[in-house]
């Protein structure tokens, strides 16, 4: 028998509000939905950029709440421990707003400035995972 796990009080807090944003990734399923059967023009691009933001909020929401127990099986702390715990769910924000902000508009098909966002989850995804896995790999 396993003993119960026990989060930290940083853990619950965050995968509490990461749960509760599901609410909005499941809105935006329905979007999507909406998207497929024509009832909201979009080209051809906004429609790939609108998949992939949907995609990538809900698998970067699943990997915020195991990054959250994982963060607490570590014995980190500091910068690295700050990075661990919170790239992911910075990246589950910031990537998804990239791919919708810049796709915003009428007949864009191209991303204008707001791309930037996905550049900087991109960033703080690689930081937190690479924090999280040093300090797995380190407890």
């Amino acid at each position: 028998m396993h003993p119960a796990l026990t989060l930290s009080l940083d853990s619950r807090v965050t995968a509490g509000l990461l749960l509760l944003t599901i609410v909005g990734i499941e809105y935006g399923g329905w979007f999507i939905l909406r998207i497929v059967r024509g009832a909201v023009p979009m080209t051809e691009f906004q429609k790939t950029f609108a998949r992939a933001g949907h995609a990538h909020a809900g698998v970067l929401v699943i990997l915020s709440l195991v990054g959250q127990l994982f963060a607490d099986a570590t014995s980190i702390s500091g910068p690295l421990a700050l990075l661990a715990r919170n790239g992911i769910w910075i990246a589950a924000l910031l990537i998804p707003a990239g791919f919708f902000f810049s796709s915003i508009g009428k007949n864009v098909t191209r991303p204008n400035r707001l791309i930037l966002l996905l550049y900087l989850g991109m960033a703080s995804l690689t930081l937190g995972v690479v924090s999280l896995g040093v300090g797995l790999l380190s407890a």
